[in-house]
Protein backbone atom coordinates (compact mmCIF):
# COMPACT_ATOMS: atom_id res chain seq x y z
CA UNK A 1 0.00 0.00 0.00
CA UNK A 2 2.79 2.41 0.94
CA UNK A 3 4.67 1.56 -2.25
CA UNK A 4 1.65 2.52 -4.34
CA UNK A 5 1.30 5.81 -2.47
CA UNK A 6 4.96 6.62 -3.12
CA UNK A 7 4.54 5.87 -6.84
CA UNK A 8 1.43 8.06 -6.99
CA UNK A 9 3.21 10.95 -5.26
CA UNK A 10 6.19 10.70 -7.63
CA UNK A 11 3.83 10.69 -10.59
CA UNK A 12 2.15 13.84 -9.24
CA UNK A 13 5.55 15.54 -9.41
CA UNK A 14 6.35 14.12 -12.86
CA UNK A 15 2.91 15.07 -14.17
CA UNK A 16 3.27 18.63 -12.91
CA UNK A 17 6.72 19.07 -14.46
CA UNK A 18 5.66 17.51 -17.76
CA UNK A 19 2.52 19.63 -17.97
CA UNK A 20 4.51 22.79 -17.25
CA UNK A 21 7.04 21.96 -19.99
CA UNK A 22 4.33 21.24 -22.57
CA UNK A 23 2.36 24.32 -21.61
CA UNK A 24 5.43 26.52 -21.90
CA UNK A 25 6.22 25.32 -25.43
CA UNK A 26 2.61 25.66 -26.56
CA UNK A 27 2.43 29.16 -25.10
CA UNK A 28 5.65 30.07 -26.86
CA UNK A 29 4.17 29.02 -30.19
CA UNK A 30 1.19 31.28 -29.58
CA UNK A 31 3.12 34.45 -28.76
CA UNK A 32 6.02 34.29 -31.25
CA UNK A 33 5.78 34.92 -35.00
CA UNK A 34 4.94 31.76 -36.93
CA UNK A 35 8.18 31.79 -38.89
CA UNK A 36 10.14 31.54 -35.61
CA UNK A 37 8.36 28.48 -34.25
CA UNK A 38 7.48 24.97 -35.25
CA UNK A 39 3.81 25.07 -36.17
CA UNK A 40 1.95 22.13 -34.65
CA UNK A 41 0.36 20.14 -37.43
CA UNK A 42 -1.99 17.52 -35.98
CA UNK A 43 -1.56 15.42 -39.13
CA UNK A 44 2.21 15.08 -38.73
CA UNK A 45 4.31 13.78 -35.87
CA UNK A 46 6.94 15.95 -34.25
CA UNK A 47 9.78 13.41 -34.08
CA UNK A 48 11.83 15.18 -31.44
CA UNK A 49 8.89 15.43 -29.07
CA UNK A 50 7.82 11.85 -29.73
CA UNK A 51 11.31 10.56 -28.97
CA UNK A 52 11.29 12.59 -25.75
CA UNK A 53 7.88 11.25 -24.70
CA UNK A 54 8.80 7.62 -25.44
CA UNK A 55 12.21 7.94 -23.77
CA UNK A 56 10.73 9.37 -20.59
CA UNK A 57 8.04 6.68 -20.48
CA UNK A 58 10.52 3.88 -21.12
CA UNK A 59 12.93 5.29 -18.54
CA UNK A 60 10.20 5.40 -15.90
CA UNK A 61 9.16 1.84 -16.70
CA UNK A 62 12.69 0.45 -16.50
CA UNK A 63 13.41 2.50 -13.40
CA UNK A 64 10.29 1.28 -11.62
CA UNK A 65 11.09 -2.35 -12.46
CA UNK A 66 14.64 -1.94 -11.17
CA UNK A 67 13.35 -0.31 -8.00
CA UNK A 68 11.00 -3.22 -7.37
CA UNK A 69 13.62 -5.89 -7.94
CA UNK A 70 16.62 -4.34 -6.23
CA UNK A 71 15.08 -2.20 -3.50
CA UNK A 72 11.47 -2.93 -2.59
CA UNK A 73 11.56 -6.74 -2.77
CA UNK A 74 15.25 -7.09 -1.92
CA UNK A 75 14.71 -8.68 1.48
CA UNK A 76 11.34 -10.32 0.75
CA UNK A 77 10.98 -14.09 0.36
CA UNK A 78 10.15 -15.29 -3.15
CA UNK A 79 7.13 -17.62 -3.15
CA UNK A 80 4.88 -19.28 -5.76
CA UNK A 81 2.50 -16.88 -7.49
CA UNK A 82 -0.52 -16.25 -5.27
CA UNK A 83 -3.49 -13.93 -4.89
CA UNK A 84 -4.52 -11.41 -2.26
CA UNK A 85 -8.10 -10.31 -1.64
CA UNK A 86 -7.96 -6.75 -0.38
CA UNK A 87 -11.07 -5.15 -1.87
CA UNK A 88 -12.40 -4.35 1.61
CA UNK A 89 -9.09 -2.93 2.83
CA UNK A 90 -9.08 0.62 4.18
CA UNK A 91 -12.77 1.00 3.25
CA UNK A 92 -11.70 1.09 -0.42
CA UNK A 93 -9.68 4.31 0.00
CA UNK A 94 -6.66 2.43 -1.32
CA UNK A 95 -8.62 1.50 -4.45
CA UNK A 96 -9.52 5.13 -5.04
CA UNK A 97 -5.79 5.80 -4.78
CA UNK A 98 -5.05 3.19 -7.45
CA UNK A 99 -7.60 4.83 -9.73
CA UNK A 100 -5.95 8.20 -9.11
CA UNK A 101 -2.44 6.92 -9.88
CA UNK A 102 -3.54 5.30 -13.14
CA UNK A 103 -5.57 8.38 -14.05
CA UNK A 104 -2.52 10.64 -13.62
CA UNK A 105 -0.29 8.39 -15.70
CA UNK A 106 -2.87 8.00 -18.47
CA UNK A 107 -3.64 11.71 -18.51
CA UNK A 108 -0.02 12.70 -18.99
CA UNK A 109 0.38 9.86 -21.53
CA UNK A 110 -2.40 11.28 -23.71
CA UNK A 111 -1.16 14.86 -23.36
CA UNK A 112 2.41 13.85 -24.17
CA UNK A 113 1.45 12.05 -27.38
CA UNK A 114 -0.84 14.88 -28.50
CA UNK A 115 2.02 17.27 -27.75
CA UNK A 116 4.20 15.10 -30.02
CA UNK A 117 1.67 15.40 -32.86
CA UNK A 118 0.34 11.82 -32.72
CA UNK A 119 -3.18 11.61 -34.23
CA UNK A 120 -5.78 12.04 -31.51
CA UNK A 121 -7.33 8.57 -31.56
CA UNK A 122 -3.96 6.83 -31.39
CA UNK A 123 -2.75 9.24 -28.72
CA UNK A 124 -5.81 8.51 -26.61
CA UNK A 125 -5.61 4.72 -26.98
CA UNK A 126 -1.86 4.36 -26.52
CA UNK A 127 -1.29 7.20 -24.08
CA UNK A 128 -4.47 6.50 -22.14
CA UNK A 129 -3.39 2.89 -21.57
CA UNK A 130 -0.15 4.00 -19.92
CA UNK A 131 -1.56 4.04 -16.39
CA UNK A 132 -2.84 0.48 -16.58
CA UNK A 133 0.33 -0.97 -18.10
CA UNK A 134 2.63 0.95 -15.77
CA UNK A 135 0.75 -0.43 -12.75
CA UNK A 136 0.26 -4.02 -13.97
CA UNK A 137 3.89 -5.20 -13.45
CA UNK A 138 3.70 -4.02 -9.83
CA UNK A 139 0.66 -6.22 -9.24
CA UNK A 140 2.41 -9.20 -10.86
CA UNK A 141 5.51 -8.70 -8.71
CA UNK A 142 3.27 -8.61 -5.63
CA UNK A 143 1.97 -12.04 -6.52
CA UNK A 144 5.44 -13.56 -6.28
CA UNK A 145 6.51 -12.36 -2.83
CA UNK A 146 5.60 -13.27 0.73
CA UNK A 147 3.43 -10.73 2.50
CA UNK A 148 1.93 -9.45 -0.72
CA UNK A 149 -0.19 -11.01 -3.44
CA UNK A 150 -1.72 -10.37 -6.84
CA UNK A 151 -4.88 -8.32 -6.32
CA UNK A 152 -7.61 -8.39 -8.96
CA UNK A 153 -9.29 -5.42 -7.27
CA UNK A 154 -6.09 -3.39 -7.68
CA UNK A 155 -5.95 -4.34 -11.35
CA UNK A 156 -9.59 -3.37 -11.76
CA UNK A 157 -8.98 0.00 -10.09
CA UNK A 158 -5.98 0.66 -12.33
CA UNK A 159 -8.07 -0.19 -15.38
CA UNK A 160 -10.82 2.15 -14.21
CA UNK A 161 -8.35 5.02 -13.87
CA UNK A 162 -7.15 4.58 -17.44
CA UNK A 163 -10.70 4.04 -18.73
CA UNK A 164 -11.78 7.32 -17.15
CA UNK A 165 -9.22 9.15 -19.28
CA UNK A 166 -9.75 7.17 -22.48
CA UNK A 167 -13.55 7.22 -22.35
CA UNK A 168 -13.79 10.97 -21.89
CA UNK A 169 -11.19 11.76 -24.52
CA UNK A 170 -12.93 9.59 -27.09
CA UNK A 171 -16.41 10.88 -26.24
CA UNK A 172 -15.73 14.56 -25.52
CA UNK A 173 -12.11 15.21 -26.59
CA UNK A 174 -11.43 16.51 -23.07
CA UNK A 175 -11.75 15.56 -19.42
CA UNK A 176 -15.13 17.02 -18.53
CA UNK A 177 -14.98 15.17 -15.20
CA UNK A 178 -11.57 15.48 -13.56
CA UNK A 179 -10.36 13.10 -10.87
CA UNK A 180 -8.66 14.97 -8.02
CA UNK A 181 -6.97 14.39 -4.69
CA UNK A 182 -6.63 16.27 -1.41
CA UNK A 183 -4.85 15.38 1.80
CA UNK A 184 -5.11 16.71 5.32
CA UNK A 185 -3.35 15.09 8.30
CA UNK A 186 -6.05 13.28 10.28
CA UNK A 187 -6.35 13.49 14.07
CA UNK A 188 -6.03 9.69 14.24
CA UNK A 189 -2.29 9.81 13.49
CA UNK A 190 -1.67 11.48 16.87
CA UNK A 191 -3.36 8.53 18.59
CA UNK A 192 -1.46 5.81 16.72
CA UNK A 193 2.06 6.19 18.21
CA UNK A 194 3.63 6.43 14.74
CA UNK A 195 1.65 3.62 13.11
CA UNK A 196 0.05 6.08 10.66
CA UNK A 197 3.32 7.91 10.04
CA UNK A 198 4.68 11.28 11.08
CA UNK A 199 5.61 14.30 9.00
CA UNK A 200 5.83 13.49 5.30
CA UNK A 201 5.34 9.75 5.88
CA UNK A 202 1.84 10.50 7.15
CA UNK A 203 0.84 11.33 3.59
CA UNK A 204 1.81 7.78 2.62
CA UNK A 205 0.46 5.90 5.64
CA UNK A 206 -2.58 7.80 6.87
CA UNK A 207 -5.43 6.83 4.57
CA UNK A 208 -7.78 8.68 6.92
CA UNK A 209 -6.44 11.92 5.46
CA UNK A 210 -7.02 10.99 1.79
CA UNK A 211 -9.99 12.36 -0.13
CA UNK A 212 -10.66 11.61 -3.80
CA UNK A 213 -12.94 13.82 -5.88
CA UNK A 214 -14.85 13.83 -9.14
CA UNK A 215 -15.07 17.43 -10.29
CA UNK A 216 -17.17 18.74 -13.20
CA UNK A 217 -18.21 22.17 -14.47
CA UNK A 218 -21.49 23.47 -13.06
CA UNK A 219 -22.31 24.91 -16.49
CA UNK A 220 -22.66 21.31 -17.70
CA UNK A 221 -25.18 20.55 -14.97
CA UNK A 222 -27.15 23.81 -15.00
CA UNK A 223 -28.26 25.32 -18.35
CA UNK A 224 -27.17 28.86 -17.55
CA UNK A 225 -24.73 30.62 -19.88
CA UNK A 226 -23.78 33.12 -17.18
CA UNK A 227 -22.03 30.49 -15.06
CA UNK A 228 -18.25 30.63 -15.68
CA UNK A 229 -16.84 27.41 -17.12
CA UNK A 230 -14.17 27.27 -14.44
CA UNK A 231 -16.60 26.90 -11.50
CA UNK A 232 -17.03 23.21 -10.67
CA UNK A 233 -19.13 21.00 -8.45
CA UNK A 234 -17.21 18.20 -6.73
CA UNK A 235 -18.22 14.93 -5.08
CA UNK A 236 -15.66 13.39 -2.74
CA UNK A 237 -15.04 10.12 -0.90
CA UNK A 238 -12.96 9.52 2.21
CA UNK A 239 -12.95 7.38 5.34
CA UNK A 240 -11.97 7.74 8.97
CA UNK A 241 -11.21 5.83 12.16
CA UNK A 242 -8.87 3.40 10.39
CA UNK A 243 -5.89 1.97 12.30
CA UNK A 244 -5.39 -1.03 10.05
CA UNK A 245 -6.23 -2.44 6.64
CA UNK A 246 -9.23 -4.62 7.49
CA UNK A 247 -9.70 -4.06 11.22
CA UNK A 248 -8.17 -1.72 13.75
CA UNK A 249 -5.09 -2.54 15.78
CA UNK A 250 -5.39 -2.29 19.54
CA UNK A 251 -1.73 -1.38 20.12
CA UNK A 252 1.48 -0.40 18.34
CA UNK A 253 4.98 -0.52 19.82
CA UNK A 254 3.51 -1.51 23.19
CA UNK A 255 1.28 1.56 23.27
CA UNK A 256 -2.51 1.16 23.20
CA UNK A 257 -4.53 2.59 20.30
CA UNK A 258 -8.02 3.89 21.17
CA UNK A 259 -10.97 1.76 20.11
CA UNK A 260 -12.40 3.81 17.23
CA UNK A 261 -15.32 3.24 14.87
CA UNK A 262 -14.39 2.93 11.20
CA UNK A 263 -16.65 4.95 8.93
CA UNK A 264 -17.06 6.34 5.41
CA UNK A 265 -17.41 9.98 4.37
CA UNK A 266 -19.29 11.39 1.38
CA UNK A 267 -18.57 15.02 0.59
CA UNK A 268 -20.05 17.72 -1.62
CA UNK A 269 -18.17 20.88 -2.41
CA UNK A 270 -17.37 23.53 -4.98
CA UNK A 271 -14.13 23.52 -6.94
CA UNK A 272 -12.19 25.52 -9.50
CA UNK A 273 -11.00 24.12 -12.82
CA UNK A 274 -7.91 26.24 -13.38
CA UNK A 275 -7.47 24.89 -16.91
CA UNK A 276 -10.73 26.64 -17.87
CA UNK A 277 -9.78 30.09 -16.59
CA UNK A 278 -9.20 32.31 -19.64
CA UNK A 279 -5.91 34.19 -19.61
CA UNK A 280 -3.39 35.54 -22.11
CA UNK A 281 -0.62 35.57 -19.53
CA UNK A 282 1.90 32.88 -20.41
CA UNK A 283 3.04 32.31 -16.83
CA UNK A 284 -0.50 31.98 -15.49
CA UNK A 285 -1.46 29.66 -18.33
CA UNK A 286 1.48 27.41 -17.48
CA UNK A 287 0.62 27.38 -13.77
CA UNK A 288 -3.06 26.71 -14.40
CA UNK A 289 -2.29 23.82 -16.78
CA UNK A 290 -0.26 22.06 -14.07
CA UNK A 291 -3.05 22.28 -11.46
CA UNK A 292 -5.60 20.03 -13.15
CA UNK A 293 -5.31 17.20 -10.59
CA UNK A 294 -5.59 19.17 -7.32
CA UNK A 295 -8.83 20.33 -5.73
CA UNK A 296 -8.90 23.78 -4.18
CA UNK A 297 -9.75 23.81 -0.44
CA UNK A 298 -13.30 25.17 -0.17
CA UNK A 299 -16.36 24.72 2.09
CA UNK A 300 -17.88 21.23 2.00
CA UNK A 301 -20.82 19.27 3.38
CA UNK A 302 -20.06 15.82 4.79
CA UNK A 303 -22.43 12.90 5.22
CA UNK A 304 -20.91 9.88 6.98
CA UNK A 305 -21.91 6.37 7.99
CA UNK A 306 -21.96 7.37 11.67
CA UNK A 307 -25.17 9.21 10.83
CA UNK A 308 -23.59 12.64 11.05
CA UNK A 309 -23.93 15.66 8.80
CA UNK A 310 -21.07 18.16 9.07
CA UNK A 311 -20.39 21.52 7.49
CA UNK A 312 -16.69 22.18 6.93
CA UNK A 313 -15.85 25.89 6.46
CA UNK A 314 -12.72 24.79 4.61
CA UNK A 315 -12.10 21.18 3.57
CA UNK A 316 -8.90 19.82 2.01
Amino acid sequence: MIRHAICTFLWMIITTISTVVMAQEDSLQQILPKEQTHIKDTSSIHRGRLITAISVGAGLYVGSMAYLQYVWYKDEERVPFHYYRDLKGYNQVDKFGHIYGAYLQSYIGVKALLWAGVPRKKAVIYGGSLGFFMQLPIEIWDGMYEGWGFSWSDVGANALGSALVIGQELAFKEQIVKYKFTFSPSPYARQANGYLGTGFSQLLNDYNGHTYWLSAGIHRLVPNKNIPKWINFAVGYSAGGMFGEFENRIAYRNVSIPDTQRYRQYLFSLDIDFTKIPTNNRTLKTIFSSMFMLKLPLPAIEFNTKGQVKLHPLYY
